[in-house]
């Protein structure tokens, strides 16, 4: 069964791509064909992943913004079972010209419901720090929305807007929408860091995965190799926490198959 998970937060800096990328990578050494597809015109999953942007011949713009098949963009990577749609800076353009499409919300729900004999089990989109219609797009795509969030104050803040946005794809085009904040970059030393995850939980219940990503300088480290982290350093502590966190997604994906979203 194909589930599509987006994650996005409309605050920057808080590990979106590094999520996308190592949780990606996690499944896909579980055995799961993924797909992982850059929507950030900054393209730093492309480049997490070895490639340069703007050298494939196909990119996500062509996706949002001609229409191209989704399977007409995948590129292998260097790691098993897990493939790439990469971007470039042409699809910043699509925040200019998709509103004045007619139902340009769910260009990315028809492009993967349109694809003959889909062959991922998971395909998780990467979306730009905004919340326009690129992001729009992917959360009316998706099974589930990983919202990855720092132990911070204004992180935190920021999930006031991205609740909003969620009330409204449900209503508007995905009824369906359920959503998990991922504490990432977390500081267990830090009594403040300790304050707010206490403060997520307490708000969001079983909205916040029990997974948490620690600060780990291997994280920043394994896109400069372009690799992911449980390749780049298997044993590091941001490799475990993110295959924990792969086990708990395929936990929650089984439990909610046939439950209405949180």
């Amino acid at each position: 069964m194909l589930r599509v998970i987006t994650i996005s937060n409309e605050k920057g800096g808080v590990a979106k791509t590094t999520s996308t990328l190592s949780l990606g990578a996690a499944l896909a050494e579980l055995g799961h064909k993924v797909l992982v597809v850059d929507l950030d015109a900054q393209a730093n999953l492309t480049l997490s992943l070895g490639f340069e942007p703007g050298e494939s011949e196909r990119t996500s713009s062509d996706i949002m913004l001609d229409n191209a098949p989704l399977l007409s963009a995948c590129r292998k990577t260097d790691v098993e079972n897990l493939d790439l749609i990469p971007s470039s800076s042409r699809i910043e353009t699509s925040e200019q010209f998709l509103p004045v499409r007619t139902n340009y919300m769910t260009i990315l729900q028809r492009a993967i419901a349109n694809a003959p004999s889909m062959p991922y089990e998971y395909i998780i989109l990467d979306c730009p720090p905004a919340l326009g219609a690129i992001t729009q797009n992917a959360l009316a795509a998706a099974d589930l929305l990983l919202i990855p969030t720092q132990a911070e104050y204004f992180s935190a803040y920021a999930l006031r807007n991205m609740m909003t946005l969620i009330r409204r794809i449900r209503e508007e085009h995905n009824p369906n929408l359920a959503y998990r904040i991922l504490v990432t970059m977390l500081d267990k030393r830090n009594r403040t860091h300790r304050n707010i995850h206490d403060q997520l939980r307490a708000t969001f219940g079983e909205g916040v995965f029990n997974t948490v990503i620690e600060i780990d300088t291997k994280l920043r480290e394994s896109p400069i190799a372009g690799l992911p982290i449980t390749r780049y350093k298997t044993g590091a502590r941001g490799s475990t926490q993110y295959r924990v966190l792969a086990q708990e997604l395929m936990e929650y994906a089984k439990e909610t198959e046939n439950r209405q979203p949180a």
